[in-house]
C-alpha cells in the first residue's frame, strides 16, 4: 500500500533551498503540497512554486525579520529545515581564524539564530511546529580536511537533542545526518565518474544519495507519522561507510557485491 504524505496548508521554511540536497528538501515538500519558503545566495529555477528571500542565516536580525514576514503572509510556521551549510576543503592549521570562524556561523549559529526565531510562532500555534537540522556523517567519524565543519554539525547534533527536551511537547526537533550525496557539486569533492564510482563502493548500498532521498527522510520526520520522535538523529547514508578491516578479510571478500536497489 503507498505510503502518501499530506503537507497541505502547512508551511515550510528551508534555508539553502536553491541547490544541491537544499533543493531535494524543497522538491518533497512541494510535491506533497506545502507552501514553501526557501532563502540561499541563488534564485531557485523558473517555474518553481516556492518563494525566495535573499537572507544571510549568518545574521540574526536579517533572521528574525525573514522569519517574521514569511509568519505574517502565511499566519503561521509549521517546518523549519535548517539545511544551509557546507565548508570548502582546508588543512586545520594552515586555514585562517577567520575561515574557521565563518564554517562554525554558517553550520551550527546559523541554525542556532533560525531555529530561537522560529520557536515563539511554533510555540503559539495549536499543533506545535517541527524544526530538522539537516547534518552529516561528519559529525561522528573524522573528517581530515573539513574539522571545524564536523566539529559544528556534531555541535548542532547537541543542540539536537537538548532543544527537543527544552521545547517538548509542542515543538518536534529532529535531525537528519547525510551522508555522501550526488549534486551538481559532487564533482568537485570526489572527482570525474571514474573516481565518484570508487568513492561510491565504500558505501555499503553501493551508491550515493539523492537530494530527494534526504528531502524524504525529512517529510517523514515532518508528518504526523513522526508525532512521538523527537531528539533522533536519522541516518540516511546508505548503511555508512565499509570497515576498513574488511578489505584484508578472507571471509568477507564476497560482501558488497550486489546492486544496489532503488
Amino acid at each position: 500500500m503507498p505510503l502518501h504524505l499530506d503537507m497541505s496548508g502547512k508551511v515550510v521554511l528551508v534555508t539553502g533551498g536553491t541547490r544541491g540536497v537544499g533543493d531535494g528538501i524543497v522538491e518533497v515538500f512541494l510535491r506533497a503540497g506545502a507552501q514553501v519558503e526557501v532563502c540561499g545566495r541563488t534564485t531557485p529555477r523558473d517555474g518553481r512554486p516556492a518563494r525566495f528571500s535573499q537572507v544571510d542565516v549568518r545574521d540574526p536580525e536579517q533572521v528574525e525579520r525573514w522569519v517574521g514576514e514569511v509568519a505574517g503572509r502565511h499566519g503561521r510556521l509549521d517546518v523549519a529545515v535548517n539545511n544551509a551549510g557546507g565548508a570548502p576543503f582546508a588543512d586545520f592549521a594552515a586555514a585562517s581564524p577567520r575561515f574557521h570562524r565563518k564554517v562554525t556561523d554558517l553550520n551550527f549559529l546559523a541554525p542556532v539564530y533560525v531555529s530561537r526565531a522560529v520557536v515563539p510562532v511554533m510555540d503559539a500555534q495549536d499543533d506545535g511546529g517541527v524544526v530538522l537540522n539537516i547534518t552529516s556523517i561528519s559529525a561522528r567519524r573524522p573528517s581530515p580536511g573539513s574539522a571545524v565543519y564536523g566539529a559544528a554539525k556534531a555541535a548542532l547534533e547537541s543542540l539536537t537533542t537538548t532543544l527537543a527536551v527544552e521545547w517538548a511537547p509542542r515543538v518536534r526537533v529532529n535531525a537528519v545526518s547525510c551522508g555522501l550525496v550526488a549534486t551538481p557539486g559532487s564533482t568537485d569533492h570526489y572527482g570525474d565518474a571514474e573516481q565518484t564510482a570508487r568513492v561510491a563502493a565504500t558505501i555499503p548500498r553501493g551508491v550515493f544519495a539523492r537530494p530527494d532521498d534526504i528531502g524524504a527522510a525529512c517529510l517523514l520526520l515532518a508528518s504526523p507519522y513522526a508525532a512521538h520522535i523527537t531528539g533522533a538523529v536519522l541516518n540516511v547514508d546508505g548503511g555508512g561507510e565499509w570497515p576498513a578491516f574488511l578489505r584484508h578479510s578472507p571471509n568477507t571478500a564476497a560482501l558488497g557485491t550486489k546492486s544496489p536497489k532503488r
